[in-house]
């Protein structure tokens, strides 16, 4: 019986975990298809991913996109820059930089809720784009206190990166963050 229990325990936190992460890529892809300079969507995965970086690495972005240095929507702390891969949520260092593997389930139950749907990217590459349920979610999500801090980075993230492709933005981190990024892959960036 104490298995089953840990195991729903389990199962509930990793619900839960996908909710979290449900809704940052909701925000983000709302903010960056709102944003000038992003063809009203958010252009591949690998893009997806580096801005996500961003995002959860706000003190490692400041260094990175150069507009973002003194954004005060970045919500950057004095810890953020002491220990700036120390994040609630780190990701892990893959093929082309920085990866989630929970994108492939989170993109598909956004768009299995309506929320997000496909676009046609560039050269082939998926794009994603919030449908008009998903950006009054999103919207409405962004005024409530505890995803403000998230709505606001996903904004500045949107404006500092417009028109920039997924590539420039690995090709700036791997520059960049030379040293971070020269680890195996599968290596959680912290």
């Amino acid at each position: 019986m104490n298995a089953l229990v840990d195991e729903l325990h389990q199962l509930r936190w990793e619900v839960d975990d996908l909710s979290y992460h449900q809704m940052r890529v909701l925000l983000l892809v709302a903010a960056v298809s709102a944003e000038p300079g992003h063809s009203r969507k958010l252009d591949g995965l690998t893009k997806l991913a580096k801005l996500d970086f961003f995002v959860r690495y706000p003190a490692l972005a400041s260094m990175l996109l150069d507009d973002l240095g003194a954004d005060d929507r970045m919500h950057i702390g004095e810890v953020d820059r002491l220990a700036p891969t120390l994040v609630q949520d780190p990701m892990t260092r893959y093929k082309y930089g920085p990866w989630d593997d929970r994108y492939y389930p989170v993109i598909g139950a956004l768009v299995s809720r309506g929320l997000l749907r496909y676009a046609k990217g560039r050269r082939g590459s998926v794009a994603l784009t919030p449908t008009a349920a998903g950006k009054a979610l999103a919207a409405d999500v962004a005024t409530d206190e505890v995803w403000r801090k998230v709505a606001d980075r996903c904004e500045a993230v949107a404006g500092a990166s417009r028109g920039m492709t997924g590539n420039a933005l690995k090709e700036l981190i791997y520059d960049r963050l030379a040293d971070l990024m020269d680890r195996p892959h599968r290596t959680v960036i912290s």
